[in-house]
């Protein structure tokens, strides 16, 4: 099974990275700036009921070692979106899957929220885990994308043990689907997901970003 992670788009001939920051000292501990993210994660937590339509989306943007990121969060803080600058067409069509007409405007996102990417880059592999997000999505989808969040780093599934994961052993190839139509990139890592054998299978960031991720986290 080949899932591509995030969608149906490949990087030609992709860039070349950075060296890799390996983990250092233990995770930091909290994400501060006084205000509570963590107060409508129910997918993250697996209730996998519909989330309520927000009222606004933001998209903002944050610089990374693979490019910058795109990061959507709603009028509480709340993330609701992450993928690379290449991808947002991607990004936008996922938008308007989940909320409709719902316009992303241009706003910033929780100072948390984009200081726990910039950790995780630094080498805090646990910086993202605490992260609240909220997102549509069927509930077999919501099940993988919990599931994908379960994932140490450091570790890797295939996609016959994420579809087992998400309730439904036998769905190897809809836990695929799921897993590309993965709307949280890093914080939901399906770039944890490979194949059978072992190959680092498609990865709509790019194969380099996918193994450029992995190593950093000490799975390669």
């Amino acid at each position: 099974m080949r899932g591509r992670c995030g969608g149906p788009f490949f990087v030609k001939g992709g860039p070349v990275f950075p060296p890799l920051i390996r983990p250092s000292g233990p995770p930091s501990p909290a994400r501060g700036e006084g205000r509570n993210y963590r107060a409508d994660s129910r997918a993250r937590l697996g209730d996998h009921r519909p989330m309520p339509r927000p009222a606004h989306l933001f998209l903002d943007r944050a610089p990374s070692p693979l490019g910058d990121l795109l990061i959507v969060t709603d009028e509480t803080g709340l993330l609701r979106a992450v993928d690379f600058h290449d991808f947002e067409p991607r990004l936008r069509r996922l938008a308007r899957l989940h909320y409709g007409d719902l316009v992303l405007e241009t706003g910033p996102a929780p100072a948390a929220i984009k200081a726990a990417f910039a950790r995780y880059f630094a080498g805090d592999l646990a910086a993202l885990v605490s992260l609240a997000w909220a997102t549509n999505g069927t509930p077999f989808q919501q099940a993988v994308w919990t599931a994908l969040t379960q994932i140490p780093a450091g570790q890797t599934i295939t996609y016959s043990e994420l579809a087992r994961r998400a309730g439904r052993p036998l769905a190897i190839r809809a836990a695929g689907a799921a897993n590309g139509a993965n709307p949280l990139s890093l914080v939901a890592p399906c770039h944890r997901v490979i194949g059978t054998d072992g190959a680092l299978t498609g990865y709509a960031g790019g194969i380099d970003r996918k193994r450029w991720l992995l190593a950093h986290e000490g799975a390669l």
